[in-house]
């Protein structure tokens, strides 16, 4: 028995107590190593030790006026934060692409004179990549996100990047807070957890202190966070841009991209559950429905507001946090997108494209947003360092369909040859070629929007951009209630995995108190903390008091089940006639049948016959499933396997539509609904695909509660 040492510690250092000698000895070591910094009492200051006065906003010409370049606490801030990831994308590193083509519904030039916007014969390609923004490559599809929405436009007059999300708004209003909020959100520094999340205490530390952020939280925190499928989110440009025309008339636009498909989620369960079983779920939905020839569409649309209506709204136009309720601009629809060509080589194509929303073409100009203007620098410093260069634009997925003549030359990665003596403009030497195109010319060269201003320098949010909780509050009061009850738990989970009380206590008084009391007090019961008895902050009326578009149950889509995945379950004895009946039923609408077996080998049908199948229960459960049929004759089979149990009621419990057989219904004590329904009979299937057709049975929410699985 090892003798008993006088000089142990009472307390175990691994919980954070050393004695004297120890604590003394690792203060000597630390005050050698000087390349440790402790900011704690210390001045915030730049890379170069100058104080700085004002860390909120950036330079800019009047409070309202465009960003300028010489700000250099701006672009010192930025340019760091845009080489801090290599060669990883630093935010939207987890992504997925795909090809396909863009067509105007007519001329728009009364609109713009861009060329793509002028022809509905003209074919744009186009190549789209979706991304998650907090996650490194390797996290996880389904985590609750903000999801990216960058398309990349081939027009005939160059590359036009819309690069925007799956939601309206951004967290920020100012681009010199963007680093700020993305080190919130990502990792925590100390331990790098979690991956692809934001339910952790430096997210809501910052976004409980920047109330400015309350309404891109709350769409954060609603379903749109977890979509069913990157063919079912909307888009949005977030920023206000304009468009000019040949006139020379210029409105503002804000950018929509409405799905075919629908606006549909999964259930928070179920994104949890899939990050487990299929990593790669959002990624596989996509390529697997271009392979299959069900590509996906959207329409893009855009809210139009001429210049002289500018100020006529209770909010400004030019803050990133707030959208144009549609019911006071309906969107007008300018064309269509089909994505009908998966890459060819994920890392050529996907992870090299290079998009900046500083690509854009004659007739689309920007409008003075302050996060708007600082991305306009951030994207092109971001690609070169990425990309290894500032010759990112001859990467083939990266190159215009447009000539490509300048005076730019060599660098790393050069790939053109170019011929000539002359790198430089204007020259007499090659004949003065490459020339300028006059703006007037036919055809001619991009011109920039010439806005007035005469304002004083100055670091200042403008008072305009003051309101922060009306939209949020818009927001939660036009959801459904079945939607209000999915951002209560959203964060009430998010904020029961924060570790600090302060932290909890702060977003709940200071931030939702503001947005609705209802769900401020519903929140605050679910962390066992005191409801509050009223908002600090006096919040306008703001009109509309609803607006229906905000919900995702205004976006069924227009194209029936066509794409929707069905898992049709069979086993030992099914009926192979009431199989081919159901698969035949649900091929006719265009839907994607799969037969599930207990395992993947081929099961016997009623007449002994071998019926091949597409996977097993198990290696595909229903959570990669829109819907579920059971064809007749495999009631015992199905009812005496776990895993098949198990599998029908989850997909109850995560309200699926259904079509079971009487005795299997009976044998789970389960009850008939709107889409849980009997038989194989053309009533039967009929009301399935109307229940598939509205994603899920709402109705049957509360009593799949009680339903374990």
């Amino acid at each position: 028995m090892p003798s008993k040492k006088t000089d142990a510690p009472k307390h175990s250092e691994a919980a954070g107590t050393q004695t004297p000698d120890r604590a003394n000895t690792n203060a000597k070591l630390q005050s050698l190593e000087t390349f440790r910094s402790d900011a704690t009492g210390q001045a915030l200051r730049t890379n170069q030790g100058v104080k700085i006065a004002d860390n909120q906003n950036s330079l800019k010409a009047g409070a309202r006026g465009a960003s300028l370049l010489e700000d250099f606490i701006l672009r010192e801030k930025i340019t760091h934060f845009d080489h801090e990831r290599i060669p990883e994308r630093i935010v939207h590193a987890r992504g997925t692409g795909a090809h396909g083509y863009f067509q105007s519904y007519g001329c728009h030039a009364e609109l713009t004179k861009a060329g793509f916007l002028q022809d509905p014969e003209k074919i744009t390609p186009v190549f789209v990549r979706f991304s998650t923004v907090q996650g490194p490559r390797g996290s996880a599809d389904t985590v609750r996100d903000v999801r990216g929405f960058a398309v990349k436009f081939y027009t005939d007059e160059g590359n036009f990047d819309l690069v925007g999300n799956n939601m309206p708004v951004f967290f920020i209003q100012d681009a010199i807070k963007f680093p700020d909020f993305v080190h919130a959100v990502k990792p925590e520094p100390h331990n790098e957890m979690p991956t692809g999340g934001s339910a952790h205490d430096t997210f809501w530390d910052f976004v409980s202190l920047v109330p400015e952020s309350a309404h891109m939280v709350i769409w954060a925190m609603s379903d749109r966070a977890i979509p069913r499928s990157l063919r079912m989110m909307e888009g949005f440009g977030v920023h206000t841009f304009r468009m000019i025309n040949t006139e020379g008339v210029a409105s503002f636009v804000k950018f929509h991209w409405k799905p075919r498909q629908g606006v549909h989620s999964v259930l928070w369960d179920e994104a949890q559950k899939l990050a487990g079983k299929d990593t790669d779920y959002h990624r596989r939905d996509l390529w697997e429905a271009i392979e299959t020839g069900d590509y996906p569409e959207w329409e893009l649309g855009v809210q139009i507001v001429p210049e002289a209506d500018e100020h006529r709204f209770d909010f400004d136009l030019l803050d990133p946090t707030k959208l144009i309720p549609e019911e006071l601009v309906p969107v007008t629809k300018l064309g269509k997108m089909v994505l009908d060509r998966n890459p060819d080589n994920f890392f050529a194509e996907t992870e090299q494209v290079a998009f900046c929303p500083g690509h854009i073409v004659p007739g689309i100009d920007f409008s003075n947003d302050p996060l708007l203007q600082g991305r306009l620098f951030s994207y092109t410093d971001t690609q070169i360092s990425r990309l290894g260069g500032p010759n990112f634009h001859e990467i083939p997925i990266n190159r215009p369909v447009a000539p490509n003549h300048s005076s730019q030359r060599d660098a790393m990665h050069r790939m053109t040859i170019d011929k000539g003596r002359a790198s430089y403009e204007p020259n007499s030497i090659d004949g003065g070629w490459p020339k300028e195109t006059p703006p007037a010319a036919q055809d001619g060269g991009f011109e920039s929007y010439q806005e007035r201003i005469d304002a004083h320098k100055i670091r200042q949010r403008s008072e305009s951009f003051g309101d922060h909780f009306s939209q949020a509050r818009l927001f939660f009061q036009s959801m459904s209630p079945t939607e209000q009850q999915h951002i209560i738990k959203a964060y009430s989970f998010e904020l029961g995995k924060v570790e600090r009380e302060t932290i909890r206590q702060r977003e709940v008084n200071e931030i939702l108190a503001n947005i609705d009391l209802k769900l401020a007090t519903a929140v605050a019961a679910n962390l066992g903390l005191p409801a509050p008895k009223q908002g600090r902050v006096q919040v306008k009326g703001g009109k509309p008091a609803q607006s229906k578009a905000l919900s995702q149950m205004s976006h069924p889509g227009d194209v029936g089940i066509k794409g929707r995945k069905i898992a049709v379950l069979v086993a030992e004895g099914v009926e192979a006639a009431s199989v081919d009946k159901l698969v035949k039923a649900l091929e006719a609408k265009s839907a994607r049948p799969m037969l599930l077996g207990p395992t993947s080998a081929p099961v016997k049908t009623a007449d002994g016959k071998p019926l091949p199948v597409d996977a097993s229960m198990e290696g595909m459960p229903s959570i990669m499933f829109d819907g579920i049929v059971v064809p007749k004759g495999v009631d015992k089979a199905l009812a005496s396997s776990g895993v098949a149990k198990h599998f029908l009621l989850e997909g109850y419990k995560h309200l699926k539509a259904m079509v079971l057989t009487k005795d299997l219904l009976s044998s789970l004590g389960l009850k008939e609904d709107k889409g849980l329904l009997l038989g194989d009979e053309q009533k039967s299937v009929g009301a399935f695909v109307k229940a598939v057709e509205g994603h899920r049975v709402w109705e049957r929410e509360a009593a799949a509660e009680a339903v374990p699985a």
